[in-house]
């Protein structure tokens, strides 16, 4: 019993010390950075979004958040307002590609 609460204790930490950690997703920051230059328009070089385009701020945010969003964008399982003005900048990704501006937005200092 003692030996069993002991592991649940350890696996616990291991994950709130991987949740506390700041990882990137698997793809190029640099190739990020080049594919990001279309989304700066309305979500600004800093990532902290542009209210007269009413993007919000993305700058930092999880890799595997953002990787998820813009899939369900292009593949249009995520339709808004928003969704619909992004869709013709995502739609011709790859996933290596999505994975590649996921890191580089991710690794964007938030405010």
């Amino acid at each position: 019993m003692i030996k069993m609460i002991v592991r649940r204790v350890v696996d616990l930490m291991g994950i709130l010390l991987l949740c506390g950690s700041q990882s990137y997703a698997a793809g190029d920051i640099e190739k990020g950075k080049q594919l990001y230059q279309k989304c700066a328009a309305c979500h600004g070089t800093d990532g902290y979004g542009k209210k007269s385009q009413n993007a919000p701020m993305i700058a930092g945010q999880y890799d595997w958040y953002l990787v998820a969003q813009i899939t369900k964008i292009k593949i249009q399982e995520r339709k808004n307002a928003n969704a619909n003005k992004m869709y013709p900048f995502v739609k011709n990704l790859t996933e290596e590609e999505i994975e590649h501006l996921a890191a580089y937005i991710q690794s964007l200092a938030k405010k």
